[in-house]
């Protein structure tokens, strides 16, 4: 079968761009092309593409940019997200590909006089969730095609798709500022709409949201890159979105793709990860593990089966590997899995504690899961592209993995089936004999599993805040007490930003996500009701402190009389009390979202 190439495009956005600063306006326009640009007012937010001279005149400042990623409109007005720096990061089919490394938004409010005092409060905290976006990681893009869609979709594409507007080839599904493009949309701006994809890169030097590496094998360089899309129809961070909405969309749902470049082959094998698509819930409350809590609820069937129509619409048939445990709260919630997996017959649920099978050391014991699956598995397939551009094979389903996080047992895992396929494909094109695998070329090896674990990083980075967990069974097929402690050290960090910072994080998420929208006529969402977690936080741990240090001094004095007895026995009781009912309330000390509900 013909297909179109990949390494043309008719479309490209302008690269780099002149911001000028006016005292009634912003002015943006194309440095190559400078009659193209528009001007945003400062006082209403309006957008005007520019007409003759509109950009002349004396502005009191004059920047280079790097692209327009957006709008919103906050109590006071509007605000424009800007890419003010950028690192080129390698190229994607032939096309440079950019991180971005900084942003800022440009307020277009001077309508702010006009607000009322509680509108005054709520606009200072719109302002700081949009500080909390400026530092959004692993955002990337391209000036010259789109980065959204995997090779099995871009190679089916119909003929001319590669000449329309890069917004419009993009999958929406992965695009982080699809809710902020919307006013550059109407007012046909084409040239200056960059869909950002949220994903993964390894090392600096590699190519896109993607990380890339070199191995030689037999001394012929393949090139393999890894691709991960993360969908935002249920972003969020690791505790305050878990499981699937209503409408079956669930947290921490990526698209990984490991594409294969040898020999003028190109292939394509996808997965995907997402949480357990049940109504289900962990709130955070002081405690290092909270209880699981699933939500009874009459559309749980019917969230289930949407969730996986959508997978096998998309990606073909589909098998369902739960990675959970199979007692406690995880037991609970993966047998309520199960039960409802059984109301579907066209999609395989495969249970496998991976705990259990490979504790902390025994990353070959996956084999007892692959050997479950490798009939599923290989039937899938992967895609590939021979050298002259005709398509020899297509990837015919999806292993979905999940396990509670979708991060450190599920990586461990898709890094596993990874290597199997990316064997059979070395194997198909002639690179590796039938008999050999890529375990046989150990440095090869070692940078496929540092490749891996280094993706699994910046995933667990942009959900959790922290490095993913046993990433040594990734690079080293084991576990070492280096890495036991980093994974001590990132558990007490995925602690404290949990209970302490995720609540305004997601408050953040959803704002520019659009999942909430401002809306002056309504009644403000942070109006004080019940504890204030950051008013009432640090007074607690202040109280506890000092009862504590005062307990340890008068113990030291205790044996000198019964009166500095009863002091430090009053002390304690007191603390341990205070203690007590921090503990019992917990949940109102810790930072939580005040915008959205969890579903």
């Amino acid at each position: 079968m013909e297909i179109q190439s990949v390494s043309t495009s008719n479309f490209k956005l302008w690269s780099e761009l002149e911001l000028q600063e006016f005292p009634n306006k912003f002015v943006i326009k194309s440095m190559e092309s400078p009659d193209q640009g528009f001007s945003i007012s400062r006082l209403d937010g309006n957008i005007i593409k520019l007409d003759g001279d509109e950009g002349s005149g004396s502005s009191s400042k004059v920047s280079t940019i790097y692209g327009v990623a957006g709008t919103i409109r906050l109590l006071a007005g509007t605000h424009l997200l800007v890419i003010t720096s950028r690192k080129e990061v390698g190229t994607y089919l032939g096309f440079p590909v950019f991180r971005v490394t900084s942003m800022k938004f440009l307020s277009c409010n001077e309508a702010s006089r006009f607000l009322t005092s509680q509108e005054i409060k709520d606009e200072a905290y719109f302002m700081t969730l949009l500080k909390i976006v400026e530092s959004t990681p692993g955002l990337y893009y391209s000036y010259a095609t789109d980065i959204t869609l995997n090779l099995q979709r871009r190679f089916k594409l119909s003929e001319g798709w590669m000449s329309r507007p890069v917004w419009k080839q993009a999958d929406p599904r992965f695009v982080w500022n699809r809710n902020i493009l919307e006013e550059l949309m109407e007012n046909k701006l084409d040239g200056f709409i960059i869909p950002l994809l949220q994903g993964n890169i390894l090392k600096p030097q590699l190519s896109l949201p993607l990380c890339t590496g070199e191995i030689k094998l037999k001394n012929s360089p393949a090139v393999i890159t890894l691709i991960s899309r993360r969908c935002t129809r249920r972003l969020g961070t690791r505790m305050w979105r878990r499981g699937a909405n209503l409408e079956g969309d669930t947290a921490n749902f990526i698209e990984t793709e490991q594409m294969l470049e040898f020999g003028g082959y190109i292939s394509s094998f996808l997965q995907v990860r997402g949480s357990i698509p049940l109504l289900w819930e962990q709130i955070v409350d002081l405690s290092y593990k909270p209880r699981l809590n699933i939500i009874n609820h009459e559309q749980t069937s019917k969230v289930v089966e949407c969730h996986f129509n959508d997978l096998l619409q998309r990606y073909g048939e589909c098998v369902a590997v739960d990675l959970t445990d199979k007692h406690g709260d995880e037991g609970l919630l993966s047998m309520a899995y199960a039960s409802e997996m059984q109301k579907l017959p066209n999609v395989r649920y495969v249970s496998f504690d991976f705990h259990h099978s490979c504790g902390n050391s025994n990353f070959d014991h996956l084999h007892l899961l692959y050997d479950q699956i490798s009939e599923d598995f290989e039937k899938q397939g992967y895609f590939l592209v021979d050298p002259e551009r005709k398509i020899v094979a297509e990837q015919g389903g999806i292993i979905r993995s999940n396990c509670i996080d979708c991060l450190d047992r599920t990586n461990v895992t898709q890094s596993y089936l990874a290597q199997k396929s990316l064997e059979i494909q070395l194997q198909r094109i002639g690179a590796l004999s039938p008999s050999e695998s890529i375990s046989t070329f150990s440095q090869d090896f070692e940078n496929f599993k540092t490749l891996w674990a280094e993706q699994g990083d910046e995933i667990s980075l942009e959900y959790s805040g922290t490095h993913a967990l046993k990433g040594d069974l990734v690079r080293y097929g084991k576990q070492t007490m280096t890495g036991l402690i980093k994974d001590g050290m990132s558990s007490l960090s995925r602690y404290y930003l949990n209970n302490f910072q995720d609540g305004v994080k997601q408050d953040a998420i959803d704002l520019i996500s659009g999942h909430y929208t401002v809306n002056r006529n309504g009644p403000s969402p942070f109006q004080f009701n019940g504890f204030d977690s950051i008013s009432y936080l640090p007074v607690a741990s202040a109280l506890v402190i000092g009862g504590l240090t005062v307990t340890s001094i008068t113990l030291n004095q205790a044996g000198r009389n019964a009166q500095n007895f009863l002091s430090s026995v009053v002390c304690a009781g007191l603390t341990a009390g205070l203690m007590a009912v921090i503990k019992s309330n917990g949940r109102q000390f810790c930072s939580r979202p005040r915008l959205c509900g969890l579903f």
